[in-house]
C-alpha cells in the first residue's frame, strides 16, 4: 500500500484495548512513525498500552486542535511524500467524528493521498445500536447550546424532527451538565417521547436503559462525570 493517512480510534475510557480494538491496529501502528494527535501525553500513552514493543522516543508527534492553522496541517502531511504514512488520534473512540481530524482527512483526500479508518469504539454508533432506536434515520447533533433558553428551543425542534421525520435524535454534553441536560428534557419533551441514556460505553461502569420521559421523571442515575450519549425517539 501507497503511503497512506491512517484513522486510528482508542479506547473510549479506561478499558482492555483487547475488548475494543482489533490486533490488526496494533500492527499498523507499528509501522508508523509520524501521528497526528489532539493531545501528545495521551497519546503516547496509548501507543504503549496498544504497542508495547513501540520505541516512543523515535515517534514525531504533531498536534492537532482548535488552535492548529490550515498551514500547520498541509506540513503535517509532508512526510507522506517522502513515502511515510501517518496515523491520526484522538482523545476518545474515532478521529473525525465528533473529534478534530476532519480537516486534515479533508486535506489528504485534495492531496490524492489514500484515507484508511482503523476499526474501533464509537461512542454514537454503541449508542444507537443499544437504544431499540430507528438505526435507518437518525442524526448526531454534537452540543446542544449552554444558554438555556436556546438549549430549550433544540430540545424542542429536536423532538419534533422525532415525529415528523422518524428520525432518532442522538446529542452530548459536558459531563458535569448532564444532570441538567436530562432535567431540560423532562420538563420540555412529551411524557411519551423516550429517551436513552448511555454512560460509560464500553467501560465496566457501563449503563443504557431506555425509557419514556415519563418514567425517567420517577428516577434519573447520578450522570456527573460520566461521558454520556443522548438519544431521543418515539
Amino acid at each position: 500500500m501507497s503511503a497512506s493517512l491512517f484513522l486510528i480510534p482508542v479506547t473510549l475510557g479506561e478499558t482492555a484495548i483487547s475488548k475494543v480494538l482489533p490486533a490488526y491496529n496494533q500492527s499498523v501502528i507499528l509501522s508508523l512513525r509520524h501521528f497526528i494527535v489532539e493531545d501528545v501525553r495521551t497519546a503516547r500513552r496509548f501507543l504503549k498500552q496498544t504497542a508495547p514493543d513501540i520505541v516512543i522516543d523515535g515517534l514525531t508527534f504533531y498536534t492537532l486542535n482548535k488552535h492548529t492553522s490550515k498551514e500547520d496541517l498541509s506540513d503535517f502531511l509532508k512526510p507522506i511524500d517522502n513515502g511515510h504514512s501517518i496515523g491520526v488520534i484522538s482523545e476518545a473512540g474515532c478521529p473525525a467524528v465528533a473529534d478534530p481530524g476532519a480537516e486534515i482527512v479533508a486535506m489528504a483526500h485534495q492531496k490524492n493521498i489514500p484515507v484508511v479508518p482503523l476499526v474501533g469504539p464509537s461512542s454514537i454508533l454503541l449508542a444507537l445500536m443499544a437504544s431499540g432506536f430507528n438505526g435507518q434515520n437518525f442524526a448526531f447533533q454534537g452540543y446542544l447550546p449552554i444558554d438555556n433558553n436556546e438549549r430549550m428551543n433544540a430540545l424542542k425542534f429536536l423532538e419534533q424532527r422525532v415525529y415528523s421525520e422518524n428520525q432518532t435524535q442522538l446529542f452530548i454534553e459536558t459531563p458535569y451538565r448532564n444532570a441538567k441536560l436530562v432535567e431540560d428534557m423532562i420538563k420540555i419533551c412529551k411524557p411519551s417521547t423516550k429517551l436513552c441514556i448511555a454512560a460509560d460505553l464500553s467501560l465496566d461502569s457501563e449503563y443504557i436503559k431506555t425509557k419514556s420521559i415519563r418514567e425517567w421523571k420517577k428516577q434519573v442515575p447520578e450522570l456527573s462525570k460520566r461521558p454520556c450519549i443522548f438519544a431521543l425517539y418515539k
